[in-house]
């Protein structure tokens, strides 16, 4: 009996585990785009999504591009990507492919705290996923965008990738996006690029709260807290550490809890310490 006891306690404990989104875009990324680009047109607000944070200025995280998302049906969906150099930048795979879902073309946005207007737009379809991109799990979840020359100012600069061997745990970090600013967001919330500071956790820690095979030696994973995470359509955008022009890229927002964004859980990142040789051979 007390076997038995143990064998169902097991169970339960892994049936509590969290699992992540299935369909990004068609769970995630295409309402949202429609909720963003509503939002835009119903509010006016100087260009002086993150759950909580703070509105980042124009000039803040000139490396955040936001990425319009154009399907192959013609439908659009949102994500997040880094400037890495005038014609490179990096972003989750599953902002490309996911499922059944294909994109045709991604609208990078560079220099606006708006996703759907203002800054610099280029369109590509130039992007080459991970080899090992796992569309189930996330694994490996990162993809290299090419597009046609891009110059930097004061509201677009280039961020550096890691390297080496740390792993960050315990490091403050900072993630920005366009993202929504909590479940359930009201189309009438005001939309602007938004930063917050996340702490790096260790992937033993995350994989307590995830389902096994999700956290793997290439993801970085950050505590939140209610209220304060990162959230859907923040997809491929990135986590840095430094500031001004020593800022560097560690992690690419790649999933979160499929219970929502602002109930405290762990968010996952592809790791970039163990994408740098990748990304540096597509430079």
């Amino acid at each position: 009996m007390k076997l038995l006891v143990v064998v169902v306690s097991l169970a339960v404990a892994v049936a509590a585990k969290e699992s992540i989104f299935y369909d990004y875009h068609q769970e995630i990324g295409i309402p949202e785009a429609a909720r963003i680009k509503l939002a835009e047109a119903a509010l006016d607000f100087d260009g002086s999504r993150i759950v909580g944070g703070s509105i980042s200025s124009l000039g803040a995280q000139p490396h955040l591009a936001g990425l319009v998302v154009t399907l192959t049906d013609g439908r659009q969906s949102v994500c997040g990507s880094s400037l890495l150099t005038n014609t490179r930048l990096v972003t989750a795979a599953h902002c490309w492919r996911h499922r059944q879902i294909q994109a045709r073309q991604f609208t990078v946005v560079l220099g606006s705290v708006r996703v759907f207007s203002g800054g610099v737009r280029v369109n590509t379809n130039n992007v080459q996923m991970h080899g090992s991109y796992n569309e189930n799990n996330l694994n490996n979840d990162i993809a290299m965008i090419f597009t046609s020359h891009i110059s930097f100012n004061n509201n677009i600069q280039r961020i550096a990738i890691a390297t080496g061997s740390n792993n960050y745990a315990g490091v403050w970090a900072t993630a920005a996006g366009y993202g929504a600013t909590g479940d359930n967001v009201p189309v009438t919330t005001n939309q602007v690029k938004k930063h917050i500071n996340l702490r790096v956790i260790t992937n033993a820690v995350c994989s307590n709260t995830f389902r096994p095979g999700i956290v793997i030696h290439s993801t970085l994973c950050t505590a939140t807290s209610v209220g304060q995470s990162t959230c859907v359509s923040d997809s491929g955008g990135p986590l840095a550490i430094g500031s001004g022009n020593s800022r560097t890229l560690i992690g690419v927002v790649s999933f979160g809890s499929a219970s929502g964004c602002s109930q405290g859980n762990p968010v996952g990142f592809a790791r970039i310490t163990s994408f740098a040789s990748w990304i540096n051979a597509r430079l």
